[in-house]
């Protein structure tokens, strides 16, 4: 009696979802439904926090000057393994997929000779040359530094590991860019904690 109960709620079951499917391909087959060409009603999509982030600007980025004295120059060889693959290093070296990096530290942004660079890197110039400050903004995010820029890489975290790899780039030159004042490097620590203040 029990078996025969269990296949009736199983016959019925199986039923209802057999007509649920033929009303469905019924319904298919009657209704035609037709895309809009625009919405009936439109939807205001204010963009606040992208215009608040604009007017903010990128974030902060803690100075590398006061590393740079102590800084490991073989650990920054060694990071810089990762980018040879499109730079060389070597006086007189080729362009890659990027340019040539020798005597980098306080020369021209878009500057050398045989490159095809960015409108991005061309244009840019604040400042126009590669200080300590502007590489380590660079490296930390260079499409937030430099919108536009064609490099494609994601950038070095770590603020000690920006310091070795600049430390390195200085050290690739006839005569190395001095090391910075205390002067410059007091007043690049407290434009940064000004900056994280606020």
């Amino acid at each position: 009696m029990a078996s025969l109960e269990m296949n009736k709620i199983a016959a019925g079951i199986l039923c209802a979802g057999l007509f649920a499917m033929v009303a469905g391909k019924v319904g298919s087959a009657i209704v035609h439904p037709e895309e809009l060409e625009e919405n009936a009603y439109k939807v205001e999509i204010t963009e606040v926090a992208t215009e608040a982030a604009e007017l903010k600007g990128p974030e902060p980025v803690e100075p590398v000057l006061g590393l740079l004295a102590a800084a490991d120059v073989a650990a920054g060889e060694k990071g810089f393994k990762k980018c040879a693959a499109c730079h060389s290093v070597n006086e007189g070296g080729p362009n890659k997929v990027g340019p040539n990096l020798y005597a980098v530290v306080n020369a021209a942004k878009g500057g050398k000779d045989g490159f095809s660079y960015s409108d991005a890197m061309t244009s840019f110039s604040d400042p126009a040359e590669w200080t300590y400050s502007s590489l380590n903004k660079f490296l930390k995010k260079p499409k937030e530094y430099m919108p536009g820029t064609k490099m494609n890489y994601a950038g070095i975290k770590k603020t000690s590991d920006r310091a070795d790899m600049i430390a390195y780039l200085r050290s690739l030159a006839g005569t190395p860019a001095p090391l910075p004042t205390e002067d410059e490097i007091a007043a690049a620590n407290a434009a940064f904690e000004a900056a994280t203040s606020q």
